[in-house]
Parts: C-alpha cells; sequence; structure tokens
C-alpha cells in the first residue's frame, strides 16, 4: 500500500516539474505564424520542391535590396565628411598701408620758468585763453634790480668821466700812460655793470615766446619762486604733430611727404589726415622701429596734445588683393596655412599672408580668388579628409557623388514579384 502511495506522488511531482520546465523554456508558447510563401505547382512535379525554391528566392531579393540601400546612405546628403563651415576669397582693392599706434603733440610747447628768485607781482593772463607772442605773463618784483641798475649807471657815467680826463692829462703828459689805461678799464667794469643790470631786470619779466594757449598755472600773485620753477605751460596746437614708430621692415618704404590717415578714440568716426614731415634718422633700440612725425590741421582745434591716435600710413597706390576672414588662417609651428577643398576633400595649403585688417587677412600667395577655403572647423580637420558643409550641403568628390546617386537608384527599384500559377 505505501509503495503504490509513494509512487502516485513522486508521478504526480514529475507532471508539476514538466509543466514548469515548459513554461520556462517557452515551450508552452504560441509559435509565430509562418509567411505563406507561394508556390509554384505544375501538374507533374512535387508543389514543396517548387516552394523551397520560391523561398530561398525571397531571401535573395530582400538581401540585394539591402545591398542597394547601403550606398545610398552613403550618398546621401549625411554623408560621413567632417562638417565645416565653407566660403570664397573676396578681392577687395586695397592700399598698402602700415598701422601704427601714436600719441598727438603740440606744434610748440613749453613750461614757462622764472629764471630768476622772486615774489610774483602779476599774473598777466587767464588760463585755458590764447596769448600773443610777447606778451608779458609774469612780472617778478624787480625794485631791487631797478636800484641795481640806477647805481651801475651811475658809476659809468663817473667811469666814463675819470676816463675821459686821464685822456686828457695823458695828451700833456702829466699822467702816465699805465694811469690812463687803468681809467679805461674802470670805465669798460662801470659798462658792463651797467648791462649785467639790465639784464637781470629783463628776466624779471617773463614774455610769452610764441602765440598760443596758456595751460593751467601752478602759482598765484604774491608767491615766491625760485628759478626753475614751473609756473605755467603754454602750447601751440595748431598744426599739431602726432608721432608713432614703424617696424624697421618698413624703413626702405618710407619717405618725407607720405599721406597717413589718423583714428581718435576721444573722437570716433571723424578721419583726419595729414603728412609726414620728419624721420628719425637713429632707430628706437627697444623696439628696433622706425620714429616718425607727421603733421595734421587742426584749425577748429578739436585735437588735443596726448590724445591716443591709431595711424595708418600709406605704403603704396590701391591694389587688387585676395583677403579671407583672419579666422580661417592657421599657426602650425612656424608656418602660416590654411584648407582647401578640392573634390570634396579638405587640402593643408601653406599661405603667406600680408596685411590684417578689419578682421580680415590678405593672402599674398597659396590661395587664390576662385579656391573653396574652409572658414570655421578647421580644428577637426587633416590632410586629405573629406569635408562637407555644416549648412547641410554636401561638398562629394565628383565620383563619390556619382556612385551614391546610382546606389540610391538601385535601392528605390522595386523587386519583381512572383507570380502564382493555378
Amino acid at each position: 500500500m505505501k509503495k503504490t502511495i509513494y509512487g502516485v506522488v513522486v508521478a504526480v511531482l514529475g507532471a508539476v516539474l514538466g509543466a514548469g520546465a515548459m513554461f520556462f523554456f517557452g515551450v508552452g508558447k504560441p509559435a509565430a505564424p509562418a509567411v505563406p510563401v507561394a508556390a509554384a505547382t505544375s501538374p507533374g512535379g512535387t508543389g514543396a520542391g517548387k516552394a523551397g525554391k520560391a523561398g530561398e528566392a525571397a531571401p535573395s531579393a530582400g538581401a540585394g535590396s539591402g545591398a542597394a540601400a547601403s550606398p545610398g546612405k552613403a550618398g546621401g546628403s549625411g554623408g560621413g565628411g567632417t562638417p565645416v563651415e565653407l566660403g570664397k576669397p573676396e578681392k577687395l582693392n586695397w592700399q598698402k598701408s602700415v598701422t601704427a599706434i601714436g600719441s598727438l603733440r603740440s606744434d610748440e610747447s613749453v613750461i614757462v620758468r622764472a629764471e630768476q628768485s622772486g615774489r610774483i607781482t602779476a599774473l598777466n593772463f587767464n588760463e585755458g585763453q590764447p596769448v600773443r607772442k610777447g606778451q608779458v605773463l609774469v612780472q617778478l618784483d624787480d625794485s631791487v634790480a631797478r636800484a641795481e641798475l640806477e647805481q651801475a649807471r651811475a658809476n659809468q657815467k663817473l667811469g666814463k668821466a675819470k676816463f675821459d680826463r686821464a685822456a686828457e692829462l695823458k695828451e700833456r703828459n702829466f699822467i702816465s700812460g699805465q694811469a690812463k689805461d687803468e681809467a679805461e678799464n674802470v670805465m669798460r667794469v662801470a659798462d658792463a655793470t651797467v648791462s649785467l643790470a639790465e639784464a637781470k631786470l629783463t628776466k624779471l619779466t617773463i614774455k610769452a615766446p610764441f602765440a598760443g594757449t596758456i595751460g593751467l598755472r601752478t602759482a598765484s600773485t604774491g608767491d615766491y619762486v625760485k628759478d626753475g620753477q614751473d609756473i605755467v605751460n603754454l602750447e601751440k596746437t595748431d598744426p599739431i604733430k602726432v608721432d608713432f614708430k614703424v617696424p624697421e621692415i618698413f624703413q626702405s618704404k618710407i619717405s618725407v611727404g607720405q599721406a597717413l590717415s589718423v583714428a581718435l578714440d576721444a573722437l570716433p568716426g571723424k578721419p583726419f589726415t595729414g603728412k609726414v614731415y620728419a624721420v628719425n634718422p637713429q632707430l628706437d633700440t627697444a623696439g628696433r622701429a622706425v620714429v616718425l612725425r607727421a603733421q595734421m590741421d587742426n584749425r577748429s582745434g578739436a585735437l588735443k596734445p596726448g590724445m591716443f591716435a591709431r595711424v595708418r600710413l600709406t605704403l603704396s597706390d590701391t591694389a587688387e588683393t585676395v583677403v579671407v576672414p583672419e579666422q580661417s588662417v592657421a599657426m602650425q609651428g612656424e608656418d602660416q596655412i590654411m584648407f582647401k577643398v578640392v573634390d570634396g576633400r579638405a587640402m593643408r595649403t601653406k599661405v603667406e599672408v600680408g596685411q590684417r585688417r578689419d578682421g580680415k587677412v590678405e593672402i599674398v600667395d597659396g590661395v587664390s580668388g576662385g579656391d573653396t577655403i574652409v572658414v570655421a572647423g578647421w580644428q577637426r580637420l587633416r590632410d586629405g579628409v573629406a569635408v562637407r558643409a555644416a549648412s547641410g550641403g554636401v561638398a562629394p568628390a565628383p565620383a563619390a557623388a556619382a556612385a551614391g546617386k546610382s546606389a540610391a537608384a538601385e535601392a528605390k527599384a522595386p523587386v519583381p514579384a512572383v507570380e502564382k500559377k493555378s
């Protein structure tokens, strides 16, 4: 009896384990419906053989479609080329010129200083106002100097009288020649003393050395000033000068009389012109530069000494120049390079650059006006890599484009259906 119960339990457990195994391993899942295949039958042949051949033909057609679609993707607009920004060089009429930084300075400038110590008794000017040449600007106390001059003149008169008497006595042989010479010497010393006193008196009156505009004074009436002490500045600003430096490599192209244009940050949008009138024969050893000085008209008085100036010096006449955006030129070692696009591929090209102006650079050699260049995105390029326009356009090779079109046409061609014969 026990053996019978044990056998029943084992049978039940086996059935449960079998059902679980079928569930977990998918045995119990329904099979996917078979795709019906049209079988061509004939009166005397077997339908199974024909169906087998048709089944083999269908996968073969599908494989052909996939192969045709693959080249179509390669030739599409999203091809494997690196996206970059493309452009064309421009041809502009640029004057050959060189730019420099300079400063404006007065045509004439002087600091009015006292040559003699003394107390200021009068300031005969208004600050910031024009003055005439020879106008008295500062008067120092001259009372002592005038007294000394009177004393010198009195001694001069006495010395002349003694000399006249000595000369008369010498003619009568009442005195020796030495006595006459001593009297003459005394007279000449008196004359010199008068001249010295007059000169000291003159230096107590300070006059304008040229016509100009007076600056801001640093002394007032009643101040005691020492000799050499600054009192006020005087500036002549019409015409006005501009000093600037250019690299020594342009020395052979610089000459007196060359035209220049000046832009001032303080007066934006107002161009000024001038001409070079002097070239320093000694170069600036600190920067190996040629120091130049030009003059500009300033009758309006708008230009002030000390203004910051951006100078463009014209070296030659206007000429047609190939220019490209400055960002398209890269530096590799000591070479400057660009990438040209030839047959859909980026070609590394060494270029020789000239002047740079307003975000553009002149190309002297290496790129012509008809080339297609990479304007932006060249950092990701290597020589010979395929590229395409970043905006969605493509720059493929002509052969690759033709192959892409052919593959795309094959991919779109319909697969012939197998007719079912009855």
